[in-house]
């Protein structure tokens, strides 16, 4: 059911608790309540959104400039986001939702047995840059999040309900001509591998670094052919090949199987190599900005239609996250329109913020529909 997305509570963990524990250690900026979210606070936060590749790539500087359109945009994201934590925090208190070590160590099992084992998960989270810690964090919180919708309202969604939505959106369960392949992934990103040595080598020169960068690269490419011949010479081998080499630590555990696939589903050089191939044949080593794959196709499937059976239970999942989305969005807006909100500092003010916005949005009208679009404002 490719084209229903489901939204987890994960998701929504993550944007909402960004962040530290509040606690009063500096300037105030903002009361909710009796809760008091301070500087040191904001900056923690904001500092954890503005920090990815996204900016860098795009030569901003977020950080240098505060009036900067982008920073402020971003400034009015991470206010909302807290004010929304403190809400919610103070109403589970309310509701005395905790979360008990069981709890914790029974989904952190479950998410384990999707991945095979302990180590192959600590793997995907290293290779993700996600520390074990804040996993067990954004676990907690995600068990916390939904202990507390079920306290406003439970949600169940009969056989009958999920047959009507089927009925009635049988485009979404049509799937195209499809694959099933398998692939052995040796991780190569030139940006990665660079950023990598650089922090490990402070002081080194740019001739140095693109020279190990180019050393590095080659590499792992000379060991992605090495894996390359052998599962060609011996492709029953691949499974147990992919499972002990290949960097992909979701699809390793099962073998290297990524399951059926649309041609659309896949990085282009992946997929157009795939769709090439026959029933249990080998590919030569094919390049994405993933890194290098080696892969076999293992079954084709013509254009056709989901049953309902086939598609029940994620048409149950997603029907049932989007009630449960819609609640805390519902109680999320009961807990703004009675909160008592106080902006200690103006600059944090989400109408100053925007009356900023609008100032430099009529020196540039470039950027008119741009902050329209990533802040949710509708034109004045």
């Amino acid at each position: 059911m490719n084209k229903l997305k489901v939204i987890t509570f994960a998701i929504l963990a993550m944007f909402i608790f960004t962040g530290c524990g509040l606690k009063n250690k500096d300037t105030d900026i903002i009361k909710i309540n009796n809760t008091v979210i301070t500087q040191s606070e904001f900056d923690k936060a904001y500092d954890s959104v503005v920090s990815g590749r996204m900016f860098e790539q795009m030569g901003i500087d977020v950080k240098k400039d505060p009036n900067n359109i982008f920073a402020l945009m971003m400034r009015e994201q991470v206010v909302s986001n807290l004010i929304v934590k403190a809400l919610l925090n103070e109403e589970m208190d309310k509701r005395k939702i905790t979360v008990s070590k069981q709890e914790i160590e029974n989904g952190e099992k479950e998410i384990i047995d999707r991945f095979g084992t302990k180590e192959q998960f600590m793997q995907v989270l290293k290779t993700n840059n996600v520390p074990y810690d804040r996993f067990k964090k954004d676990l907690e919180e995600e068990i916390k999040m939904k202990k507390f919708v079920d306290s406003i309202a439970m949600v169940s969604i009969g056989d009958s309900v999920a047959k009507k939505y089927y009925d009635d959106n049988i485009s979404k369960f049509k799937y195209p001509k499809r694959v099933r392949a398998s692939h052995i992934l040796i991780s190569a990103n030139a940006n990665q591998i660079k950023d990598k040595i650089k922090e490990e080598n402070k002081n080194i020169s740019d001739e140095e670094l693109n020279k190990k960068v180019q050393d590095e690269m080659n590499a792992r490419l000379e060991k992605a052919e090495k894996l390359q011949k052998q599962v060609k010479a011996s492709p029953k081998t691949f499974a147990k090949v992919a499972k002990e080499n290949s960097e992909d630590m979701v699809s390793a555990v099962k073998g290297g199987d990524l399951g059926f696939f649309a041609k659309d589903e896949m990085v282009e050089p992946f997929a157009e190599k795939a769709f090439s191939l026959a029933p249990n044949t080998v590919s030569d080593v094919v390049k994405t900005d993933f890194g290098y794959h080696i892969i076999m196709v293992t079954d084709r499937q013509e254009a056709g239609t989901l049953s309902f059976e086939q598609s029940k239970k994620d048409i149950i999942n997603y029907l049932e996250g989007q009630d449960k989305v819609e609640i805390l969005k519902n109680k999320i807006e009961s807990l703004r329109k009675d909160a008592k909100i106080e902006f200690i500092d103006p600059a944090y003010n989400p109408e100053e913020i925007q009356k900023t916005i609008k100032e430099e949005t009529q020196k540039n009208p470039e950027l008119k529909s741009l902050t329209n679009v990533e802040t949710g404002t509708e034109k004045k």
